[in-house]
């Protein structure tokens, strides 16, 4: 695991109005707080210093980084999650992965479930997994690393969904401390993971909107 804190400041925002927030997340940082004292520190209660009436909508690992967007209030809240219940909004994400992608665009379809023993690890299983599916295109590779920066498009919402994919697919996501062997985690300082995009329709206006923010790595 990594020994690593975020910095305590304020995440960034990249987009605001009446209605809603659009957060840059950091790596290593809570989406909510958990039950353990030390795991109170979290994005929600951070962002709720400046913006007390901000409600968080979805999630990010907190190993992950990236775009998450937060309803400014209830009715604003239940519009957002009804889009994103209905798999309405449009997420992509940048990783590095370990090895050369056999095929540079495709889609992986495998069930997941929790590996209960070992939770919260998840895993493949395709008598009683939840239908998962990731459309994947590889954007470069680096022979020197044997490295690929992939673009990932989850079609689902499982927990750890595209590190499990990856590492499924026999390319595990650089610095994963789940998911990647040891030379693999190694090679990074940190999950090589980050929420680069987010388009969805605006719960006020009814336009469609689109946010990008490039991946820190």
């Amino acid at each position: 695991m990594f020994d690593y804190r975020p910095p305590h400041t304020d995440p960034r925002i990249i987009y605001q109005d009446d209605a809603l927030l659009i957060i840059d997340k950091q790596p290593e940082l809570l989406s909510v707080p958990g039950r353990r004292p030390e795991h109170h520190d979290c994005l929600i209660s951070r962002v709720q210093r400046t913006f007390p009436e901000a409600l968080i909508v979805h999630r990010l690992d907190m190993s992950t980084s990236g775009l998450m967007v937060l309803a400014r209030g209830f009715e604003v809240h239940r519009l957002l999650s009804r889009q994103f219940e209905q798999r309405l909004v449009k997420k992509n994400y940048l990783a590095v992965v370990s090895g050369r992608l056999a095929e540079p665009v495709g889609r992986i379809d495998l069930p997941l479930i929790c590996d209960w023993p070992n939770r919260p690890r998840q895993m493949v299983d395709q008598q009683q997994g939840k239908p998962a599916q990731t459309n994947y295109r590889l954007l470069s590779y680096d022979p020197a690393s044997d490295c690929s920066r992939v673009k990932l498009i989850p079609l689902t919402g499982r927990t750890h969904q595209l590190r499990v994919h990856m590492q499924a697919l026999g390319h595990p996501i650089l610095g994963d401390d789940m998911y990647a062997d040891d030379l693999t985690f190694n090679k990074a300082d940190r999950l090589l993971l980050h929420a680069s995009g987010l388009k969805f329709t605006h719960p006020t206006s009814g336009k469609i909107v689109i946010f990008h923010q490039d991946a820190p790595f």
